[in-house]
């Protein structure tokens, strides 16, 4: 594949503002030079090329990061394929399909409900190596059990439904599921850098995983009005175990992905245009507009209380409340993406053409610093071609 710094053309060749790049630019930039975030990575794209890439800090372009569950959107994308070859039907109940995991009450659950978060096993136990061994991974499956019943609301997977997923794409295409990313996906987009399941040779180049701030307690979001969030699989221990080989080595379909925040932009570019541009078609336009459909309906998430706004795998902007769901104010209600862990951020704006990759290795203990800046930056990025 060709390197990276070979794809970037020119701002204005793709139509983007040099002067609102460099206020992006220095809002990217600026918790590293305070001493926020040990280091940033960010790539702009549109029309199938980069428009920018830098990375400020203890990194450098050929730095890698895991990007956590903005690797939902990968896993997802490959079922899509498996969808508009007939393969998958969105409405298969998964126990037909992996009769292992047919046990505990998880008999009914459908496929789409694994990509809505509305299956009821969001805290199921799965330890990511277990993944290697085929008859401890559907051990796993079979003793699930479920916290609610299916379909009876929307509480987000961490983890445990794209590993059924994953799971399912196996048993549909007879190709392990990091091969088959690779192969469907990661190959035929060209993207350079981006690895769902790290090769060991690889290791040295993904920037360590480090917490920063300070944790809010219960008083300080009392006094902000804000609902705490409830406490969940995502905790420090289990976002400093993706540093450990092993786990990178698995390819977490619900986190595990590494990568530049320039694959990640130019993936999105894939997913505006069903391929890479002057390459070949990955998903027809169809396979795109079923993908990318609001099918949550009146689910709304449990801490906000607002519409979830979800499509099959991925989170569209929506409404006004759309800063909630990771976009930015200046985002059209069509754009969509899913960010990660840590404040990484990925989406793509099909009204502007842009896609943003942001990663950092840095995780903010205080969330609403982390939500102002993810907001901040999605908003003078959506703002490029304005």
């Amino acid at each position: 594949m060709p390197s990276i710094d070979e794809k970037i053309a020119t701002p204005s060749e793709l139509g983007i503002d040099p002067q609102k790049l460099e206020l992006l630019r220095e809002r990217a930039q600026r918790e590293v030079a305070e001493g926020i975030l040990p280091s940033v990575q960010i790539a702009i794209a549109r029309h199938g090329s980069l428009a920018y890439f830098e990375t400020f800090g203890e990194a450098t372009n050929e730095t890698l990061y895991c990007v956590f569950s903005s690797t939902k959107a990968f896993t997802s994308a490959a079922a899509w394929l498996l969808m508009e070859s007939g393969d998958l039907d969105p409405g298969e109940t998964v126990a037909d399909i992996v009769p292992e995991f047919g046990t505990n009450g998880k008999e009914t659950i459908t496929v789409d409900q694994l990509f809505l978060h509305t299956a009821g096993f969001p805290h199921a136990p799965f330890r990511p190596t277990d993944w290697n061994d085929r008859n401890v991974r559907l051990s796993r499956f079979s003793t699930w059990r479920l916290n609610w019943a299916p379909g009876e609301r929307f509480e987000y997977h961490p983890t445990s439904s794209m590993w059924v997923i994953a799971e399912i794409i196996e048993r549909k295409s007879g190709i392990d599921f990091p091969t088959f990313v690779r192969r469907k996906i990661i190959e035929p987009l060209d993207l350079a850098d981006c690895y769902v399941g790290l090769p060991d040779a690889e290791n040295y180049r993904v920037a360590p995983q480090m917490h920063v701030g300070d944790v809010m307690t219960s008083e300080d979001y009392a006094k902000l009005g804000m609902p705490e969030p409830p406490v969940t699989e995502v905790t420090e221990d289990a976002i400093l175990s993706f540093d450990r080989p092993d786990i990178r080595a698995v390819g977490v379909p619900g986190g595990g992905g590494i990568m530049t925040a320039a694959a990640l932009a130019l993936f999105y570019q894939g997913l505006l245009h069903g391929g890479r541009v002057g390459g070949p078609v990955v998903w027809q336009d169809e396979t795109l507009s079923m993908a990318r459909t609001v099918i949550s309906g009146d689910y709304r998430d449990m801490l906000f209380d607002r519409p979830v706004n979800r499509a099959m795998g991925i989170v569209v902007a929506g409404d006004d409340a759309r800063n909630f769901r990771g976009f930015g104010h200046l985002n059209s209600e069509l754009a969509f993406g899913h960010g990660g862990a840590g404040g990484q951020i990925a989406w793509a704006d099909p009204a502007t053409g842009i896609s943003l990759g942001y990663c950092t290795n840095g995780h903010d203990r205080n969330p609403m610093r982390l939500g102002r800046r993810g907001v901040s930056i999605s908003n003078k990025a959506a703002d490029l071609c304005g």
